[in-house]
């Protein structure tokens, strides 16, 4: 496309879609056709069509601030994301092998609390192997000895993963977080689809790529997997959502209308005779055997149930009598926190017995003394994040901060090393996007989501890219996965 649509894209060496000479890489060479026929004006026109679709269909994310509620729009970007077949299996089967290994990881660091009261050591068995330090589970401020309760026996504690990865300069890709409590952008995914198609039908035109309904699928099947042993029929799943008032409110509304399944509050859970739980639902209550959760943990017992109960005693009582099923479990803060994040690569060679398929980011945990003293003097070329429980706040790049920065940085990590990790910096690619009239090179981020079900784990093949559009908007790209 030298000379057309691309002609002035100021693309880095390192742009994932576009070269220097402005011509599209082989994995985007299917959509020049239409993208020559649109143009920069049929472009504009795609950016407005989209904006009045999605405003249409109410696509936002919420915030707070100073008190008050705010709603933001989720911009989709008209150009979408083009992942090849061959890197989507690589990617797909790396994400499975860290939601097993964390799986496993997260029924051994809660197995501890339910050893017999005779045993020497009651420490977990990746504590026991000498694989990590006994503080780092046991110790872990994310870790919630009263959520040992909240899953039934033998439940795998994540029903629904999530990694986040971003494409690096050299092209591969890199973990850069995983998710394990109620990972949110399943329904955005299924909505930017659906946008795109309504807003630029014809970028449809070469072929349709997968769907968004085989990862649903996998989703419901999932789902009714999280029910108890006990369950007398075919599971009756709802999502349970915070309200309104929750920054994901709209995907949580997506996903149940996807899912064909309620989306209930706090105030729709009705304690049962027989220690189960149902739920309102127009007008009438119903039984149900699985909750989708989608809201943090930390609010559950701000919530009181219609009977006055605090929700995490209600469902916890549900889960013990063998009636109720918690998507995901909670508690599974220990398994994605800053500080565990450096040791997955250990837990996939101690559980799986298998090498890490994804790359990580080098990762320093500053509790431990000879961490410490080996990023001592580099902060200005790391970065350093706080563990969760501890603040969690935004990660520091060193790179950006002056000379007093560094020093207020480095006095915090001396009082109270145990609260921070620094990582290496990833140097990451490119991928335009329509800004302001413009196509301008922005950074993203995929997330990879995946799901417990028959035994094992699968990757959804509806993965959500992010997109730097400038604060505060939020932007996505509708991602295609490549026949």
């Amino acid at each position: 496309m030298s000379g057309g649509l691309f002609a002035g894209y100021p693309a880095p060496a390192t742009d994932e879609a576009v070269t220097a000479e402005g011509r599209l890489r082989p994995g985007y060479a299917g959509l020049e056709p239409v993208l020559t026929e649109l143009g920069a004006g049929g472009l504009a026109a795609a950016a407005r069509s989209l904006a009045a679709v999605r405003a249409a269909r109410g696509v936002v994310l919420g915030s707070w601030s100073d008190g008050r509620h705010e709603r933001h729009p989720v911009v989709l970007d008209p150009l979408p994301r083009l992942i090849p077949a061959e890197e989507w299996r690589l990617l797909a089967a790396g994400v499975e092998q860290r939601h097993r290994a964390l799986g496993a990881f997260l029924a051994d660091a809660y197995r501890a609390a339910g050893r017999r009261r005779s045993d020497v050591d009651r420490a977990p068995e990746i504590v026991r192997a000498g694989v990590l330090p006994e503080w780092a589970v046991v110790r872990n401020p994310a870790r919630d000895p009263g959520a040992v309760g909240q899953a039934w026996p033998g439940q795998p504690r994540v029903t629904v993963g999530a990694v986040d990865l971003v494409r690096t300069a050299e092209g591969g890709w890199m973990v850069t977080a995983d998710d394990l409590r109620t990972p949110a952008g399943l329904g955005f995914a299924v909505e930017d689809r659906l946008s795109l198609r309504a807003a630029v039908p014809e970028l449809f035109a070469a072929g349709p790529p997968g769907h968004p309904a085989a990862a649903l699928t996998l989703l419901r099947q999932a789902l009714a997997e999280a029910a108890p042993p006990a369950c007398p029929g075919p599971p009756r799943v709802a999502v349970l959502s915070g309200g309104e008032t929750d920054p994901s409110w709209f995907e949580h509304a997506v996903l149940a209308e996807a899912l064909g399944v309620p989306l209930v509050r706090t105030g729709d859970l009705w304690p049962r005779a027989d220690g189960g739980l149902e739920i309102a639902v127009d007008g009438a209550r119903r039984p149900v055997d699985v909750l989708y959760r989608r809201f943090d943990e930390g609010g559950l017992a701000a919530y009181r149930t219609p009977v006055g109960q605090p929700l995490d005693v209600q469902l916890t009582e549900a889960v013990r009598a063998g009636r109720l099923g918690l998507a995901n479990v909670p508690g599974n803060g220990v398994a994605d926190d800053a500080t565990t994040f450096a040791w997955v690569p250990a837990m996939i060679g101690f559980y799986l017995g298998e090498q890490p398929l994804l790359p990580t980011p080098r990762t320093w945990v500053l509790a431990d003394p000879a961490a410490l003293a080996e990023v001592r003097g580099r902060l200005h070329e790391l970065t350093v994040e706080e563990v969760a429980g501890y603040g969690g706040r935004d990660a520091v790049d060193g790179r950006t901060c002056g000379a007093a920065e560094l020093a207020r940085l480095g006095a915090a990590i001396d009082a109270a090393p145990h609260r921070f990790v620094a990582r290496e910096p990833v140097e990451e690619a490119t991928l335009p996007a329509f800004v302001d009239g413009a196509l301008r090179p922005r950074r993203a981020r995929l997330r990879v989501f995946s799901v417990a079900s028959g035994g094992g784990v699968r990757a959804l093949p509806a993965p959500w890219t992010r997109v730097e559009l400038g604060a505060p908007v939020a932007g996505s790209k509708d991602t295609w996965l490549l026949p």
